[in-house]
């Protein structure tokens, strides 16, 4: 049986409003998939598409257009895709964080200044997210609210975060797939499948042979990573073509 259900998947990591690296890899997948032909590609989005990157809208407004009949996408949900909506809700919270959405470490007054909405700080929060809600068109947060939280191809599981290594896959909760570090990142066993997530930054891709970590921190001034799976074959999709994805040695 096939380990990805027959499916070629091209899983792509955080984004954070880097329109330029999201088009230029979108540009790399048509040329390898005209290079290489599959009769079922597929692209997954690993999450974190707003926040700190500066065309947090024009990332989104992308995304919204990028499921196609000629090349099907899936997009996963990450802990900073589900910052505006608690911040419309309630912009003075925390929201579990130590920092507040607005605070620069968090990177929320960059997706208000996509949305038009300049100059956004924490003790502004009341009024900024009265001009965030008229600005933010409905459409864009029923898109974000409506992506998944997780993804079961075969022998792969897709989760922005990962996954909590106590519970099995199919009894993962919301937080952990968009928050969880450790454990996680520790664990050295089998999880049930191959877990491919971003969320913590690496500088190359990590194939840790039980999870392969793709956020290699685009918006951090390095790249914008894609992992390509098909059958038994984990490899790269670089700027002049494809290259292996060793496991690492632990």
């Amino acid at each position: 049986m096939s380990k990805t259900d027959n499916f070629r998947i091209y899983a792509i990591g955080d984004i954070h409003g880097c329109l330029t690296e999201l088009e230029e890899m979108q540009a790399r997948i048509t040329t390898d998939l005209v290079t290489n032909p599959h009769p079922k590609p597929l692209v997954i989005y690993l999450g974190d598409y707003m926040d700190r990157g500066p065309r947090c809208r024009e990332v989104l407004e992308n995304l919204m257009a990028a499921n196609t009949p000629a090349l099907p996408a899936r997009f996963l949900y990450g802990n900073h895709d589900n910052y505006p909506k608690l911040f419309l809700r309630d912009p003075t919270g925390m929201h579990g964080c130590r920092y507040h959405w607005l605070d620069p470490i968090m990177g929320g007054e960059i997706t208000l200044a996509s949305y038009g909405v300049e100059g956004g700080t924490p003790e502004q929060a009341t009024a900024m997210c009265e001009a965030f809600a008229s600005s933010i068109p409905q459409a864009h947060l029923d898109w974000i609210e409506a992506c998944e939280r997780s993804i079961r191809i075969g022998g792969y599981f897709f989760a922005h975060a990962g996954v909590e290594p106590s519970r099995p896959l199919d009894k993962q909760v919301e937080y952990d797939l968009m928050w969880v570090r450790n454990p996680f990142l520790n664990h050295q066993e089998d999880f049930g499948a191959i877990v491919v997530h971003g969320h913590t930054p690496v500088r190359e891709v990590e194939n840790h042979g039980n999870r392969i970590a793709v956020d290699t921190g685009a918006v951090f001034g390095r790249k914008l990573s894609c992992l390509v799976l098909e059958d038994n074959v984990q490899e790269l999709l670089e700027p002049h073509g494809r290259t292996p994805s060793p496991v690492k040695h632990r």
